[in-house]
């Protein structure tokens, strides 16, 4: 008779000895003020605890609603609204994978670390991308796009709304979608911070492909994501010859489980319906009132900050909103203000990718008052803590003046 092989197959591998999450997790929650994640409100966390039947009823109605908010969200009538099984980066792949194939030409917006991504998806499909290359700290001139569209004549114009990596906001958004679609090109947006933070007009300013994550202007958990395409986009989906590399985000299969009510892949259904949530709860708030909402928290933190005595790097005239960077002392790292904010005031930041700076989001959840009043207090005292001459009184003065509207 054979012998069973569970006996030397677990003496091969041992059992490992591991902590619970409650021994590894800090007593204290972290309040998460980086660049995203950012907290989510109860009811996210409530349904991000339920699973479905991703093919049930039920998901059908929940999928119905979660596109009918999003087009709000998204500002768009287009039906072509898709959830993506991934972080903010897997739903720009998907834009990029599907608009673009062997030769296609694009031309990529580039002033950060996230522009250079859609640059890079676009290169590993085998598309001719060029680069139109912006100094840190700035944005392209209308006339340096414009420029660089009829030198490169591309079919594809990549743009980030919010480049999170340096805090620079791209304000021309709206113009540069105009001198694209003047050139018969499609617009890829990256909204993956600014969604729901600040005014995006899909429709009314001509922009084809939207991305966004759920977790930073949404206040959803990581790992599902959002996409909208133009009907001018879905056609050159639905259009091309070769199939799309990427099976998982190919959008004319995941059409099948977004509109057909069919399979594709076990959807993420906690998820989902904790994107649901976090989409009613914009809805429920109106994103006119919650743009005010983000402005004006994020404002009275730039004043708290500069009041303080600390410089903020970016431009006041292209300076991001959802994601405010803030340059480091001389003679400090940003891991050194990070780990010292986390480890003695449970406030979590982010540094960022090489620069010398250290982020604070305002997305979502972060920018409520009471966050804005613990992470400025938590910040001057890591700088005091760390021998950094500040002005913690009068960052929260200001900090107090900014939100209150006085001057």
């Amino acid at each position: 008779m054979p012998t069973s092989s569970f006996t030397s197959a677990s003496s091969a591998v041992p059992c490992p000895v591991v902590e619970s999450l409650d021994a590894i997790l800090p007593e204290e929650p972290l309040l998460m003020m980086g660049a995203g994640p950012v907290p989510i409100p109860a009811a996210v966390a409530k349904a991000n605890a339920i699973v479905i039947n991703h093919l049930g009823g039920t998901m059908v109605k929940v999928i119905g609603q979660v596109k009918s908010m999003a087009r709000y969200v998204f500002q768009t009538n287009s039906k072509w609204v898709l959830g993506v099984a991934g972080p903010g980066s897997a739903a720009m792949e998907m834009a990029i994978s599907n608009l673009a194939w062997e030769g296609t030409r694009v031309l990529s917006i580039k002033n950060g670390f996230f522009s250079e991504r859609m640059a890079e998806m676009g290169r590993r499909v085998g598309a001719r991308v060029s680069t139109l290359d912006v100094a840190d700290r700035a944005v392209a001139s209308l006339e340096e796009i414009a420029g660089a569209i009829r030198r490169e004549r591309p079919e594809i114009v990549t743009v980030v709304q919010g480049e999170t990596s340096n805090t620079v906001w791209n304000y021309h958004l709206k113009e540069i979608a105009a001198l694209a679609k003047a050139a018969g090109a499609l617009v890829i947006v990256d909204a993956v911070c600014t969604l729901s933070t600040m005014p995006l007009e899909m429709d009314a300013w001509g922009i084809d492909a939207v991305i966004t994550g759920g977790q930073k202007g949404l206040s959803s958990i990581p790992g599902v994501s959002l996409i909208a395409f133009s009907d001018a986009a879905w056609e050159r989906v639905k259009g091309r010859t070769a199939p799309n590399a990427h099976w998982c985000l190919d959008a004319s299969l995941a059409e099948n489980f977004w509109h057909n009510a069919g399979y594709h892949y076990t959807a993420p259904v906690s998820g989902v319906l904790a994107l649901h949530e976090a989409l009613r709860l914009v809805c429920a708030e109106t994103l006119e009132k919650r743009f005010t909402r983000h402005l004006k928290c994020s404002l009275a933190l730039q004043d708290g900050v500069a009041a303080m005595g600390l410089r903020l790097y970016t431009p006041k005239a292209c300076r991001l909103n959802s994601v405010v960077g803030i340059e480091v002392p001389e003679g400090f790292s940003p891991a050194d203000v990070c780990s010292h904010i986390s480890r003695m005031h449970q406030v979590e930041i982010s540094g960022s990718f090489g620069l010398p700076i250290v982020r604070i989001g305002q997305m979502g959840e972060q920018c409520r008052e009471h966050n804005l009043f613990r992470t400025v207090h938590a910040l001057g005292r890591t700088m005091v803590d760390l021998g950094v001459k500040v002005d913690l009184p009068a960052g929260v003065a200001a900090l107090e003046r900014g939100l209150s509207g006085g001057k």
